[in-house]
């Protein structure tokens, strides 16, 4: 029977649709080294695993559309932090960081309306996108400008009658490159200017190295009513199942309004909220320790990498990944060889090729995007796998 041509116009996701390749790999006892995806190895707070465990309710029953009050007034205490004026009624819980986005993008956009977003980008949010009916305009940026913000007049010259926001990913997923509050100001000034909205995905906020400082999006009250910031809990208590976000933003029509569809889907998950409230109560050097550790883990694979000839590599300053151009024709086909036709000593990796990742045809068809979530050991490994990997590849595919 045939599907929609809605969903058979969606893309799947690079970052898992080659799942069925490492699978089949795993199944004939190769090691997979997972480098595609953004699942930490950090252990979750003990606070947050010990309030599942002493949950006790006779049954687990809806709660607010909107999300617990405590979980809401947590946050605010959190965002005071980052210098950030948050009252529980400028904030709603989600279903992840993804419902978050789609909630925007379907308050924010009638169909084919525009956001303009620099490329590459969070590749599902196409799907996000795609969901809502909103055409992504693209601003590319480039490797070897370190991923640096286009200039504003490129954003600029992109704003049409049907554009509503300016997207922005700080710390980037999947450059790795923050923001800094220079060129905040500067888009906020554009999108006042062109009365539109600047939505910025900080999720990965508590990670940025080398002493790169971050600057919330929320730090610009002057702006409040065009600002909308995206939220989770996923990457910074490495609770990715748990499944809790957040938009939060001063402008009390855009979260009424997305009332409407969080009232759809009833509420956002119960026991997560729970765990979540309490993983805000664990001490900063939980989170301190994770930045150390990941900034660790950064030095040695981005260093590791760029020794292998031919790797181009743009430093990461955040986050936690990293976006790799290689010496080859097509970043997919490496990556299927990878998993399907060669291992090092038992071992292979697992990327996601960056082609998607950009809007505009033809970019990043040689690149990918790499998570260092791993411990060092595996890291290590998995650039020995590469580096021959590679040889391989180049061997059969004759590329001098």
């Amino acid at each position: 029977m045939q599907m929609s041509k809605r969903i058979s116009s969606f893309q799947a996701s690079p970052i898992r649709r080659l799942v069925p390749y490492s699978r089949e790999a795993e199944r004939k006892g190769i090691h997979v080294i997972h480098l595609n995806i953004g699942q930490p190895d950090i252990k979750t707070p003990a606070e947050a695993l010990d309030a599942v465990h002493s949950y006790n309710e006779p049954y687990i029953a809806y709660g607010l559309s909107e999300g617990e009050v405590s979980l809401r007034q947590g946050l605010c205490a959190y965002y005071k932090k980052y210098n950030c004026d948050i009252s529980p009624d400028e904030i709603m819980i989600t279903t992840g960081g993804s419902e978050a986005l789609q909630f925007v993008f379907m308050t924010l956009c009638d169909p084919y309306d525009e956001v303009i977003i620099p490329e590459p980008f969070y590749t599902n949010v196409s799907t996000f996108a795609a969901t809502a009916m909103v055409n992504l305009v693209p601003v590319t940026s480039q490797i070897d400008d370190a991923f640096v913000l286009p200039s504003i007049s490129e954003f600029e010259s992109r704003i049409s009658k049907k554009t509503m926001a300016i997207l922005l990913c700080s710390p980037n997923n999947p450059t790795g490159h923050v923001y800094t509050r220079d060129e905040l100001k500067d888009l906020l000034e554009l999108c006042r200017r062109h009365d539109i909205f600047l939505i910025v995905d900080e999720v990965y906020r508590e990670f940025c190295y080398d002493g790169q400082e971050f600057t919330s999006v929320l730090t610009f009250p002057e702006y409040g009513e065009r600002i909308i910031c995206i939220d989770s809990f996923s990457k910074r208590y490495s609770m990715c199942g748990a499944r809790i976000g957040a938009i939060v933003s001063h402008n009390k029509d855009v979260l009424s309004s997305a009332m409407k569809l969080a009232q759809a889907r009833l509420c956002p998950p119960a026991i997560e909220q729970v765990a979540a409230c309490a993983a805000l109560t664990a001490p900063d050097e939980y989170i301190k320790a994770v930045r150390e550790e990941y900034e660790r883990r950064r030095n040695l694979l981005v260093s590791g990498i760029q020794e292998i000839p031919g790797c181009k590599v743009s430093r990461p300053k955040g986050a936690f990944y990293f976006v790799v151009d290689f010496p080859i024709d097509d970043a997919e086909k490496f990556s299927v060889f990878m998993l399907r036709d060669f291992s090092y000593e038992g071992n292979t990796v697992m990327f996601a090729p960056a082609e998607d990742f950009y809007v505009t045809k033809h970019l990043g068809k040689t690149q990918a995007r790499i998570a260092y979530v791993l411990n060092e050991e595996e890291l290590r490994l998995a650039v020995k796998c590469l580096e021959e990997g590679l040889k391989a590849y180049r061997k059969k595919c004759c590329i001098q």
